[in-house]
């Protein structure tokens, strides 16, 4: 993990393990959920250690700080030495967390199998009437 290597900023977060695929992470970047020091920029984009990265991933919102550039993608624990998440991000993060909690905002899931049954026998016995 040499800083002197020239890495772009898709492949960065790729082998950071923010997204699973070099495609997901040039998607999020073209989509404008991702800023290098507050500026909107392209894939290609050459990353330098100290530089400020904003990500969207979800309903949340990270900053975190390049802290090592490397173009590897390895284990998840080796993946979190190149970035430091601040102390601001963290706080706003967890606030708005509790506050989808306290909103009742959940993640909608699908149904399973048995909820699947459980609605075709309510419209079943509903419509028969």
């Amino acid at each position: 993990m040499s800083e002197e290597k020239k890495v772009r900023l898709d492949k960065w977060l790729w082998a950071a393990r923010f997204y699973k695929t070099r495609g997901k992470a040039k998607e999020a970047i073209d989509g404008g959920k991702v800023h290098y020091d507050d500026q909107r920029i392209k894939p290609g984009k050459i990353v330098q250690v100290g530089a400020h990265v904003r990500l969207r991933l979800g309903p949340d919102e990270r900053t975190v700080v390049i802290c090592a550039i490397s173009d590897k993608r390895s284990s998840a624990p080796i993946a979190q030495t190149l970035y430091q998440e601040t102390e601001q991000s963290v706080s706003a993060r967890e606030e708005a967390r509790a506050m989808r909690k306290a909103a009742g905002i959940t993640h909608e899931r699908k149904p399973d199998k048995k909820q699947r049954r459980q609605i075709h026998r309510f419209k079943r016995i509903n419509s028969s009437e």
